[in-house]
């Protein structure tokens, strides 16, 4: 849903800053692994204690780099898959981070079991949502549909959460937490039955070996 934006950042709000990094020498990988660091210290150190638009400020610094590091590899024409390995695996980690301190704000500040549980199972169905868009990439089929991924995932929980501290009404964070949840599990639902009409109708190709545990990852860099 929010692809349509990764343009304007990359080519122009961002351009200055994928330009000074490429003239420093700094790799894709390099600002791939400070983000996720960024990200994950932003959650787990301001969400669990309460300090949630602190949190925010910190986390939007980062994010913006999933968005560098790819135009940086581009700009650069690099066409080796380890880094949107790294990319796609470090994305899950900086996603249970995210959820993660949320979930232990829920559990430790504001004593919400059920809001808790909300934010368990936004980080299981976001997980579930980018394996099931790395499998189908693996096995042939195209599954980057869905009402919630990754991106509106991110801007659905800080862009509430911050007003929610700011102007002191947590109806925002929680309502956002019922809308993801439920966004979520639709989102995997969907990818589920888009890959079963494909099969049925006999589209894609196996890739390897068919298991309940494949991770393949195809060609791209699945992060939805």
């Amino acid at each position: 849903m929010l692809d349509r934006f990764k343009t304007f950042w990359q080519t122009k709000a961002l351009a200055p800053f994928i330009r000074l990094f490429l003239r420093l020498g700094i790799s894709p990988d390099a600002v791939t692994l400070v983000g996720t660091l960024g990200v994950s210290a932003g959650a787990l150190a301001f969400f669990p204690q309460g300090m949630i638009w602190q949190g925010v400020l910190v986390i939007t610094a980062f994010v913006f780099s999933d968005l560098i590091d790819g135009q940086m590899a581009r700009t650069l024409g690099r066409k080796d898959m380890f880094g949107a390995f790294l990319d796609s695996t470090l994305d899950r980690v900086a996603d249970a981070a995210l959820f993660g301190g949320i979930a232990l704000y829920f559990a430790w500040v504001t004593e919400q079991r059920m809001y808790l549980v909300l934010s368990l199972v936004v980080l299981a169905m976001g997980a579930v949502t980018s394996y099931a868009r790395a499998k189908a990439d693996h096995l042939g089929y195209d599954a980057k549909v869905g009402v919630a991924e990754r991106p509106d995932r991110l801007v659905g929980l800080l862009v509430p959460a911050f007003f929610a501290d700011v102007l002191d009404l947590p109806v925002l964070l929680e309502i956002s937490m019922w809308v993801l949840a439920i966004a979520s599990t639709v989102t995997v639902v969907q990818r589920i039955w888009v890959v079963r009409r494909q099969a049925l109708a006999g589209k894609g190709a196996q890739a390897g070996p068919v298991t309940g545990s494949g991770t393949g990852s195809g060609t791209g860099s699945p992060n939805g």
